[in-house]
């Protein structure tokens, strides 16, 4: 064991002494820091892109229909168009906005015109307005009353709630749920990939430069492949506490130093944006700040983030051993192609059926998937928001430790051996005469 941990200590020092490593435990923390404020910033910053909009609406059918907002501003004019482009070059106005006298009753086109990229949330305020108006004048053409038809539409709030065995409810949500299971994992797709790869090019290295020849002199190759696996293994998990650390740090810092009054006015101005770009959202008040505490008080993070930290240490170390193998059985990494794939398909395979187990998270495929080590690590991670009974927790979390010994025992009978092999094509057939050596 103390060579283990000796090699375990080389391991992990020599690779978070690495300029790799330090510069991306920084920069990914301000990537995903910024993720978060940059929206802030720029949803404060609205009002300076203030736009101020001629209207030449030919049909008469719009006008006054347009509501001033901070960083809308609509002039109706009656000049010719072409003059009042020339006034939209010179600055005078920043956008044009116009209506043609249709060929038939009813005005469906209109056209924008800017020196400068028209934003997105402007051209769609001004088509939902024409939109709305157009509807309401052929209603009242038709002997319909607008307001009947917008009384008749109801929103229904469905409210799910889930039984526990104790038969107490406690609120669900779906959409929450599902994009924390896959973004979950699809973060330990990556981090198992990303990690078990840098042990396979770590032993192609050493078998390369023969280093391994003096390693294996004292040490046993079982031994110093645990050790590097077990080594990365640390690695791998400094940097994402680093990560988590470090963002929900930078974040703090901006919160502390940004000025309060900002953020409330940042997220009004973005609110009020996206209810007048999107009508369905007019209901939007107060319900929906306590709807996203609802949601935050739904969500397990104790279970989620320690299932999280045991699913990415445990598919790690399953996979890496695998990885490890490959690495001593070729020469270069452009050989470790053919391996690849038979090791990494029911990976990719459990990440692609990830998509259709969040409908069906309680259902026969979910649960065995979830039990077989080769695919738990990615699968069980989308079943565990939407609530997993204990013992199947258990039960996969002990199966995913027998996968790992077991994966370790069988790359252990190759790695011995493929270790000092050198200039030799390895096929499958050879690599069974390893294992039974």
């Amino acid at each position: 064991m103390n060579k283990i941990g000796l090699i375990l200590q080389r391991e992990y020092l020599t690779r978070v002494k690495k300029t790799s490593f330090i510069v991306m435990t920084f920069l990914g923390p301000i990537l995903m820091a910024a993720l978060m404020i940059v929206p802030i910033i720029l949803a404060s910053l609205d009002n300076v892109g203030k736009k101020n909009i001629a209207v030449i609406d030919e049909t008469n059918w719009f006008l006054g229909r347009f509501e001033n907002a901070d960083n809308m501003q609509f002039h109706y004019v009656f000049e010719s168009v072409d003059s009042v482009k020339s006034q939209v070059l010179n600055g005078k106005y920043d956008l044009l906005l116009y209506v043609p006298q249709p060929t038939l009753n009813v005005p469906v086109n209109a056209e924008i015109y800017s020196n400068r990229q028209i934003p997105m949330t402007t051209a769609s305020y001004i088509s939902n307005t024409m939109s709305k108006e157009v509807e309401t004048k052929k209603l009242l053409a038709s002997g319909i009353d607008p307001n009947i038809i917008k009384s008749a539409k109801t929103a229904i709030n469905l409210v799910t709630f889930r039984l526990d065995e104790d038969g107490a409810s406690k609120k669900s949500f779906t959409a929450v749920n599902v994009a924390l299971g896959l973004v979950s994992s699809i973060l330990i797709y990556f981090f198992i990939f990303i990690f078990g790869s840098q042990v396979m090019r770590g032993v192609i290295e050493e078998k390369t430069s023969r280093i391994v020849e003096v390693i294996v002199s004292s040490v046993r190759p079982f031994e110093l492949m645990l050790g590097k696996i077990t080594g990365i293994a640390l690695v791998g998990l400094t940097q994402f506490l680093l990560w988590v650390i470090l963002t929900a740090g930078i974040y703090g810092l901006f919160t502390l130093f940004y000025n309060p009054a900002q953020i409330p006015e940042a997220q009004m101005n973005a609110g009020a944006m996206m209810q007048q770009t999107n009508p369905v959202m007019d209901g939007m008040n107060q319900e929906a700040v306590l709807k996203v505490f609802e949601v935050v008080e739904a969500i397990n993070f104790k279970v989620i983030i320690l299932s999280f930290l045991f699913y990415f240490i445990g598919g790690y170390l399953l996979y890496a051993a695998l990885f490890a193998a490959i690495g001593s059985a070729v020469d270069s990494e452009a050989d470790t192609q053919q391996f690849m794939l038979p090791v990494s398909l029911p990976l990719i395979l459990g990440l692609v059926i990830s998509n259709f187990i969040v409908n069906n998270p309680d259902g026969a495929l979910a649960f065995w998937l979830s039990i077989i080590p080769f695919t738990s690590p990615v699968v069980m991670m989308v079943r565990i928001p939407f609530g997993v009974p204990y013992d199947e927790l258990i039960l996969s979390m002990s199966l995913l430790i027998v996968g790992f010994l077991f994966t370790t025992w069988f790359a252990g009978k190759i790695y011995r051996t493929g270790i000092l092999m050198y200039g030799k094509k390895v096929t499958y057939r050879e690599l069974w005469k390893w294992m039974k050596y």
